[in-house]
């Protein structure tokens, strides 16, 4: 016997006719419903981006969509976290400390906050050249709090010979600490290097996840090829 809710022209005509009854309506499964949300959540993104990563105005665009409601609540949830770090990226510069305001700005710093402290002296290039880095790095994570201080001022009889030294901490306690010029890989210390060194102390979410200096042993390979004319 003929399935009358087969899709065929005959089962139409008797459709047409009152002979069978109108076709049956699927039933929508839960699995369905979810994937239909998924693929609509997928669609209504600009260029490719993620609903996530969507700024203020081009979630406004999307408003005016049949998925409003759906949208509002990404909407409310990118002010919610845009809020939160507005009001954590409230440094951005490196300030300057004195050993009277150590325990305000250190161990005081506040629940969530680390903290990047600069020991340095004037007259130290690589000192100087660290302090250039800590304003690029403030600059670009304003939720982490950088701060120097000469070493003796901060620390009676600080020797030079541990500068510099970066101090980390988080929440008020010492986390890490790196001492001296070969901590720090002498003079030709570069940006990326820098930044590379702090992210892994926790204290900045970097994307600098390798080592940006060569090895030692590929840079003497290099050497000796260059050396050799291989």
């Amino acid at each position: 016997m003929q399935d009358p809710n087969e899709d065929t022209e005959w089962n139409d005509a008797l459709r047409a006719k009152g002979i069978i009854p109108p076709k049956k309506e699927k039933e929508i499964t839960e699995d369905q419903i979810v994937s239909m949300l998924e693929q609509t959540i997928e669609e209504k993104t600009t260029s490719g981006k993620e609903l996530s990563k969507l700024d203020l105005d081009e979630l406004d665009e999307l408003e005016d969509s049949e998925d409003e409601a759906v949208l509002l609540e990404y909407r409310q949830k990118r002010i919610a976290e845009m809020k939160a770090l507005s009001e954590r990226a409230k440094f951005g510069t490196v300030g300057e400390i004195s050993a009277q305001d150590y325990v305000q700005e250190v161990n005081k710093a506040g629940e969530g906050i680390w903290v990047v402290l600069h020991l340095y002296r004037q007259g130290i290039p690589l000192c100087a050249l660290i302090n250039e880095h800590m304003k690029q790095l403030a600059a670009k994570f304003p939720t982490v709090k950088f701060i120097k201080s000469i070493s003796t001022t901060c620390i009676p009889n600080y020797p030079d010979k541990n500068l510099p030294t970066i101090f980390v901490y988080f929440e008020g306690a010492l986390k890490t600490q790196i001492v001296g010029p070969l901590e720090f890989r002498g003079p030709n210390l570069t940006q990326d290097e820098f930044e590379f060194l702090i992210g892994k102390t926790g204290a900045i979410e970097t994307t600098i996840k390798e080592d940006p200096r060569p090895a030692i042993k590929d840079k003497m390979f290099a050497d000796l090829a260059s050396t050799n004319d291989w």
